[in-house]
């Protein structure tokens, strides 16, 4: 019997009510999650921005460890510098320390920009990180979406520890 119905329907096809009730749900449920996502989205970016500072700041611990000497990590606008201290090696791009450490993910002048035009402030000093791997001097960053002002901060502890609160 339902096989009667369903060869019917192949053969006739949808009627324009059908149709036009399967758009109506479509768009009732679309309409209906929009703020959803567009709250999730935004939730996203400035998350991502977060994460990827966060990378940034154990690219400065590791930096530290891994060339014996302190490196600080600078804000200027929306760019991130790794700056060497007088006491690491001289790479062969620095005519002098301190220079600006320069490497994957870097413009020609050592900064990080974050994606989605995410801002980076710090609310605290800038973070120095020794030749341990600790913070000399701890910090708190702070990254912002400049679309909607969400923000999420970036906690460097004296232990070096980098976390995102």
């Amino acid at each position: 019997m339902v096989l009667g119905r369903l060869s019917l329907v192949a053969r006739r096809g949808f009627s324009l009510v059908e149709l036009l009730v399967v758009l109506a749900v479509v768009g009732i449920l679309a309409a209906a999650g929009t703020p959803y996502f567009l709250t999730y989205w935004q939730t996203a970016k400035v998350r991502g921005g977060a994460e990827e500072l966060a990378t940034i700041v154990n690219q400065a611990r590791q930096t530290a460890i891994s060339s014996n000497c302190t490196v600080t990590v600078n804000m200027s606008a929306n760019n991130v510098q790794l700056s060497l201290g007088t006491n690491c090696p001289r790479p062969p791009y620095c005519a002098s320390l301190p220079c600006n450490w320069r490497g994957p993910g870097t413009d020609s002048s050592g900064n990080f920009r974050l994606a989605n035009g995410n801002q980076v402030t710090a609310v605290t000093a800038s973070p120095v990180f020794t030749y341990l791997g600790a913070a000399s001097t701890p910090g708190t960053l702070t990254v912002t979406n400049p679309t909607d002002g969400r923000t999420l901060s970036v906690v460097v502890a004296a232990s070096g520890r980098v976390t995102i609160q």
